[in-house]
């Protein structure tokens, strides 16, 4: 109690002295305002000044010369208080006003939850009194909407009466599923409401089609959100084209429109989707912003004759935006994507792709409702990225990429694409585009010299028990092994004036080295735009010490193994080093689709469809015997692979580039798959444990030695169990909370090894764990620290390090409590075998 008491007064006093000082006799005075005037200058600049320089501050600051410098210390020190409470005071607000929406929300759904068990109860009843009746058939008990769904044939699309009277039926029966009882709505796996989520995320359990709900709260205002969410292109990135044809009113301030919707198709198994729509847009009596739209009859709007071929006509069922204004600012916003996605037009084994509501869930849902978030952060300030660029300059970039790739992927007819040489049998379909220009509008000094057009080389695949974000984050990571510097160098010489835009022109060797430079990010890290650096040297001597550096416009997303039904990509394109905002990009790179597996699902269907021949090459891990009952389902999971690489050309040289480019698509293939073997979960024995890098010790001996020379040199155990067998000690290691490594005795050491919470704090994989060298890991004091400490670890054995600051391979700072480090003896207790490290209580900043 008397230590409570002390603290109060002396927090009381510490308040006042940010107004008052002491005199010369020892009374308080307050400061004048330009006292206060001239130290908050100096604040503004340093928060923490110096001795010398508060010392300064007086000799230059006359009407500060009366303070001593003991009370200027003590302001600045208040000062940093009260800035730190207001911060503090600020964020418990947010958070507040976050969880009272969030509890808004989850008593709404309760609310509808309750509804719903009394709808299912009555019409139990119903259907037990009808059973022995003729009319028991006609009872719908499924999930399909209660409202009864408009037949168009009856109206006429081009009559506004007729029009309106479907879009006051679409907006009932999209606000029933949006707050009603209409869709059987279940939690997202892996997606927990809470303050720091992106909202209530539920998807279908069993309505006809594939239908996906968020809720969530957007610090802005209604008439914002729904103007961003109706541009669909510029958040959406599988939307092609959105295109209104006819808008008129409908009362009240409403809006009817007629809206045709191209879609990308993900991959190159499968065509492209189209919708035509009626959107109507209107407000509720109680303040409420609605945008909802479903499908029309009837063909409608559409492409070309030549390219309708490469549509399927897919069904919108009522879906839309429901936005409430929500006390003290921003609003509530309700998202419901329902479609029919036509899953009959693809091959069988991707058909899981455009039955699950997941994916929907993932691409749309979620996707519209990051986008909203993104942009009220970015509006408020609260988010701040490097190099200087705008936010919606990073996010053009990042939309370029992505809609260049998915125009690679699809080679629509409309655009110039044609297939060369093709038939039909061919695993590396190669399309050129001889009319498509890559000049900027805002700058035509910028247009590409090349003249023939641009050659793209695709192809898709199956992968079995390949983690998609795994995969993605290794090819991210190790670019040398599976990428050609030369032909990185070759479309990159395009985007500049010269002599030296062909295979072969200048021969250039790649120093190894890839430098990741972030731009930004998307809230939740989901998605990563970068620059990467590729250093090459000239091996013509003339040139000998000319930089031949490649810089690489990057997006990574899909790199989170938890996120279900995400799709994880890395996209590419050449830049130049100046890094224009108008540069020209050709987009080239990988795509990762995750297919869910069903329990008739044989390996048959790798080879179900002449297209996927390359797959039928792919070996991942060994044979197992599928017959018996404890495959893992883990080891079942299927993915599609999609690549596509695009190159310049000139029109004396198409053969010739068309036939480097397919020779390295399969080439890069072959890498895939190589990488694809290493990292796949079949490829590690559930007795064994994870696999360490080449020349090290088994994984039981290693975990042994790492155990014992920690005893030894400390002291205490490092599990808790002391009666373990050698199998579980590797487990329990393996799962150990503290982040343990292990790094070799070499010049530069390297990391050998690595249990779950390092590889988690790594942010990386045991495969590209050897590239890792410790000293990229430690920041400036801790790099200051292993080295002053070094000498007493190898003398003593073991060393503690204090409180700091690492870095994981994603560039995000790592604090940890305390770092133990300790030499890892063999089994004589003489040969040091290498160092390991344990870093407690770690966790991102």
């Amino acid at each position: 109690m008397a230590m409570a008491v002390a603290q109060h007064r002396v927090s009381t006093s510490g308040s006042s002295s940010i107004n008052k000082h002491l005199d010369a006799s020892g009374k308080y005075v307050r400061y004048t305002a330009e006292q206060v005037e001239a130290l908050e200058r100096v604040y503004a600049e340093c928060p923490k000044p110096s001795s010398l320089r508060r010392q300064q501050l007086i000799r230059e600051c006359p009407i500060l010369s009366n303070i001593e410098p003991k009370q200027i210390k003590v302001w600045f020190q208040n000062r940093r208080c009260r800035e730190k409470q207001r911060k503090e005071s600020s964020r418990l607000q947010t958070v507040n006003r976050k969880l009272s929406a969030m509890n808004k929300l989850l008593m709404e759904e309760n609310d509808r939850l309750q509804k719903q068990v009394s709808q299912l109860v009555c019409e139990n009843g119903y259907m037990r009194q009808q059973l022995h009746t003729v009319n028991a058939s006609a009872t719908d008990a499924s999930c399909d909407s209660v409202v009864t769904t408009p037949q168009h044939s009856l109206r006429d699309p081009a009559n506004p009466a007729g029009l309106l009277s479907i879009a006051e039926e679409t907006l009932a029966e999209f606000l029933s599923k949006a707050t009603g009882t209409a869709v059987d709505w279940v939690q997202m796996p892996g997606m927990k409401p809470g303050p720091d989520s992106v909202g209530i995320i539920a998807i279908s359990q069993s309505c006809s089609g594939v239908a996906a709900r968020a809720c969530g709260l957007v610090s802005l205002e209604p008439t914002k959100i729904a103007e961003i969410l109706k541009d669909r292109p510029s958040w959406l990135r599988d939307c092609r084209n959105l295109e209104v044809f006819t808008m008129f009113p409908a009362g009240s301030g409403g809006t009817i429109e007629l809206v045709y919707t191209q879609m990308f198709a993900p991959t190159t198994l499968a065509p492209a989707r189209d919708f035509w729509t009626l959107r109507y847009t209107t407000t509720l009596e109680n303040g409420s912003f609605v945008v909802c739209e479903r499908s029309l009859s009837g063909s409608g709007a559409g492409p070309s004759t030549a390219a309708a071929a490469q549509f399927v006509r897919a069904e919108v069922l009522p879906s839309g935006y429901l936005i409430r204004p929500c006390e003290g600012g921003g609003s509530i916003i309700h998202i419901v994507d329902h479609l029919n996605l036509e899953a009959w037009s693809v091959p069988e084994v991707l058909r899981p792709l455009y039955e699950s509501s997941k994916v929907i869930a993932q691409k749309m849902t979620i996707a519209a409702l990051r986008y909203v978030k993104q942009i009220a952060q970015e509006t408020s300030g609260e988010v701040v990225y490097s190099m200087g660029r705008q936010p919606a300059v990073l996010r053009t970039f990042s939309q370029r990429l992505s809609r260049g790739f998915n125009d690679a992927i699809n080679g629509f007819n409309d655009d110039g694409w044609s297939i060369m040489n093709c038939d039909g049998n061919e695993d590396v379909i190669i399309a050129i585009n001889s009319s498509k220009s890559f000049s900027c509008t805002s700058n035509p000094n910028n247009a590409l010299p090349f003249v023939g057009g641009v050659l793209c080389a695709k192809a898709s695949m199956l992968l079995q028990n390949v983690p998609p974000a795994v995969l993605v984050r290794f090819l991210r990571e190790h670019r040398s092994e599976w990428a050609d510097f030369n032909v990185d160098a070759y479309t990159a010489a395009s985007l500049k004036a010269g002599t030296y835009a062909y295979p072969g022109m200048r021969p250039t060797r790649f120093t190894g080295s890839q430098i990741i430079m972030p731009l930004g990010h998307t809230i939740e890290h989901e998605e990563i735009l970068e620059v990467i650096r590729l250093e090459g040297h000239s091996l013509v001597q003339e040139d000998a010490f000319v930089s031949r550096d490649i810089h690489l416009l990057q997006i990574c997303s899909g790199i989170d193994e938890n996120a279900v039904g995400a799709c994880s990509e890395l996209v590419f394109a050449p830049i130049d080093e100046m890094f224009p905002d108008d540069a020209p990009l050709i987009p080239s790179g990988f795509r990762i689709i995750p297919l869910e597996s069903k329990p008739s699902d044989t390996q048959d269907s790798l080879t179900t469809n002449r297209t996927l021949d390359l797959t039928s090459s792919l070996e991942v891990g060994p044979a197992t015997n599928h017959s018996s009952g404890d495959v893992p389902s883990s080891q079942n999971s299927r993915s599609v692979l999609t690549i596509a690489f695009q190159f310049p050309f000139d029109s004396s040289l198409q053969d010739n580039v068309a036939t480097m480019a397919r020779q390295y698509v399969r080439s890069v293939i072959s890498s895939v798959q190589r990488v694809a073997m290493a990292i796949s979960p079949s490829g590690l024995s559930a007795d064994v444990g994870p696999k360490l890098s080449p020349g090290s010790p088994e994984a039981l001996t290693l975990a042994q030695w790492i155990c014992q020379s920690y005893s030894y040199h400390i002291g205490a155990e490092l599990l808790r169990s002391e009666s373990l067998g050698s199998d579980s000690i590797l487990k329990n290691l393996w799962q150990h909370q503290d982040a343990i490594l292990c790094c070799s005795l070499k010049s530069l050491p390297v990391f050998i090894f690595a249990n779950q919470a390092g590889l988690d704090m790594l942010e990386t994989t045991l495969v590209s764990l050897q590239d890792i060298t410790l000293d990229k890991i430690f920041d400036e004091p801790g790099r200051k620290a292993l080295c002053s400490d070094f000498a007493k670890l190898m003398q003593q054995g073991y060393a503690y390090f204090p409180a700091g600051i690492c870095m994981s391979t994603m560039g995000r700072h790592v604090s940890y409590e305390q770092a133990v480090a300790w030499k890892v003896l063999e089994a004589d207790e003489s040969t040091v075998h290498c160092l390991a490290f344990s870093f407690v209580n770690w966790s991102f900043v």
